[in-house]
């Protein structure tokens, strides 16, 4: 990938259908699904692949149907679909069910909107849990649900999986390539650190770094990039029955506003994945800068969860990652076109808990979006202009 040289002091020049900022999991399914339209799509992305610098690296992420909002439970059944053509069409397995607990007490408005999108049978007795999640040790009075599409996606496998599908159908990556400028007009003008690139429609899909991109658009939008911090646990018995076996989300607990969840032992033997809903706020150009000594307050909340309600696991992580997201003020994605350049896209959903698993479609709808064609599903919680003033002057 971006091995392609131009001549010695000479900029790279070429022309697209489309092009798009940004090959993480979201802007690599929208530059999949242009290039499956059958344009010559050109995606850009400013670090050299594969990379960890992102919202899209690492080995798991959860996958499930339920989904307090409703919008995003409408589009799961897609997302599955989509998820399953990939594997199909890579000939690899993407997807590994093992069910999903959620946790919560009666009343609490994410675990009743879960129940809603999964219907009454979805109430787990106590019996039936603690067959199913033996190291779980739930408090009295709290309700578990069973999402039995829940399951976990192996998200590096899956983002060099649509990357190749790309390529087979004729797109082109060129990584290591920072965007310097973006010149706006019925052609768009890309220049990055190595070449010079046109077309007549533009995706801007980068993250964390979405306003540095969008900002000399005189777009300034309301982002927040999270560190968060991604904890491994040690089995105090391996292979025991303290192990986390299917994956879980924990809601409404008062000293963990933002939710807790795990997914069974996949990228390190014998260590289970479990991490707090939230992160820091941080710079995405300053995440791993972390001065020694300093408090890690998630890292502490999670060990109090681990003591309590899974007690076969060793209550201090046995190895702490990091990884960023970036949250609008609603927590919604945004999906959308500028509100004064009509073909240059913008795609932001890598917010908590959200986007990896509904990648396929927010690739589609920034795809459709793109081309003008009609959505495939309902864009009203996605618009831009939910955020007053986020317009100014284009530097």
């Amino acid at each position: 990938m971006g091995t392609d040289m131009a001549a010695p002091g000479q900029p790279r020049c070429t022309s697209y259908d489309a092009i798009v900022i940004g090959a993480g999991i979201q802007g690599s399914f929208a530059a999949y699904h242009l290039a499956q339209r059958r344009r010559n799509t050109l995606l850009l992305e400013q670090f050299f692949l594969p990379h960890s610098r992102g919202s899209s690296h690492g080995q798991s992420r959860i996958t499930r149907s339920a989904y307090p909002q409703e919008h995003y439970a409408h589009m799961m059944p897609h997302s599955f679909h989509l998820w399953q053509q990939l594997e199909d069409e890579a000939g690899i397995p993407l997807y590994r069910r093992t069910g999903l607990v959620v946790l919560g007490l009666p009343g609490d408005p994410k675990l009743e909107g879960c129940r809603r999108s999964m219907g009454p049978d979805a109430v787990l007795d106590a019996v039936t849990l603690a067959q199913r999640f033996p190291g779980l040790r739930p408090r009295p009075g709290e309700v578990a649900l069973w999402d039995r599409s829940g399951g976990v996606l192996l998200a590096d496998r899956a983002l060099r999986a649509v990357q190749d599908a790309f390529c087979r159908r004729g797109g082109t990556v060129r990584d290591g390539e920072k965007v310097l400028r973006i010149d706006p007009g019925a052609v768009i003008t890309v220049t990055t650190t190595a070449g010079l690139y046109r077309a007549p429609r533009l995706i801007i899909a980068a993250g964390a770094w979405t306003n540095a991109v969008v900002a000399p658009l005189g777009l300034r939008l309301p982002l927040q990039p999270l560190r968060i911090d991604v904890c491994y646990w040690r089995e105090k018995e391996p292979g025991s029955g303290g192990a986390v076996t299917p994956c879980f989300m924990a809601t409404g607990l008062p000293y963990a506003p933002h939710g807790i969840y795990g997914l069974p032992a996949l990228e390190y033997p014998g260590l289970v994945k479990v991490c707090y809903h939230h992160g820091s706020p941080t710079d995405p150009e300053e995440r791993d800068r972390i001065p020694s000594g300093s408090p890690r307050p998630h890292v502490s909340l999670l060990s109090n969860f681990i003591s309590s309600y899974l007690p076969g696991l060793e209550p201090q992580p046995a190895v702490l990652e990091s990884c960023l997201y970036t949250n609008t003020p609603d927590g919604d994605f945004i999906l959308d076109q500028h509100p004064k350049y009509s073909n240059i896209i913008i795609g932001l959903a890598s917010q908590v808990g959200h986007g990896f698993k509904l990648a396929p479609v927010v690739g589609q709808l920034l795809c459709e979006l793109s081309l003008g064609e009609e959505p495939s599903h309902c864009m009203a919680p996605f618009t831009i202009s939910r955020f007053p003033g986020v317009l100014r002057a284009a530097l």
